[in-house]
């Protein structure tokens, strides 16, 4: 039976998204069920329709959730990280990723169906990671405009995203390279030393 009066809506979709994203990190994206989770919660998978509109509006919520995740290990990743904020941004991404890598693939193995746009909420709580990084970029570059530290984070966040992949799925292995975050990380450095020196021609 279900317990359709136990929870307000509210409640309900707090509940939804906790024991959706827990059951992501257990299972993955391939083996992701609203089913389960709605068995887990003791709803009906309809309840769940009804407040997610789908299983793809459900994937997209708990996705922008482990966003909101994502972002407050790099906040912790930067208050510990000591002096090279830049180095701590590395670190704490693949930290991320290493530890939570079920919802890390779900982000990026999820694609929204044609004609389905990512709501405005959802689109805000994924910009608060890409937002720390492009703050970093831009007190690390002082002088370059906000529309050149926002594209050269957003580039940057490729570039260590790339070398991570590499790492979880083997690729760096089978290349024989022993510390891919050392590689990512000397490639942000390089780019960074690159545009400092360009400045200070100008």
């Amino acid at each position: 039976m279900g317990r359709r009066s136990d929870h307000s809506r509210e409640e309900l979709v707090a509940l939804i998204l906790d024991e959706g994203q827990q059951l992501m990190a257990e299972v993955g994206f391939a083996r992701f069920s609203a089913r389960e989770v709605a068995k887990r919660i003791g709803y009906s998978v309809g309840t769940i329709m009804n407040l997610f509109g789908s299983v793809d509006g459900l994937v997209l919520a708990i996705n922008s959730r482990s966003f909101l995740l994502w972002a407050e290990m790099l906040i912790r990743a930067l208050q510990d990280g000591g002096g090279d904020r830049i180095h701590a941004l590395v670190r704490g991404y693949f930290a991320f990723a290493k530890q939570h890598r079920n919802l890390w693939s779900a982000i990026y193995e999820h694609r929204l169906p044609e004609g389905m746009l990512l709501p405005a909420d959802l689109a805000e709580q994924r910009a608060r990671l890409t937002d720390i990084v492009i703050s970093e970029v831009a007190s690390a570059l002082p002088t370059l405009d906000s529309d050149s530290a926002a594209s050269l984070g957003r580039s940057l966040i490729a570039t260590v995203h790339g070398h991570c992949a590499f790492a979880l799925n083997g690729s760096f292995d089978l290349l024989g390279e022993a510390d891919p975050m050392a590689l990512a990380t000397a490639r942000v450095d390089e780019v960074l030393e690159s545009h400092r020196k360009a400045q200070r021609r100008r």
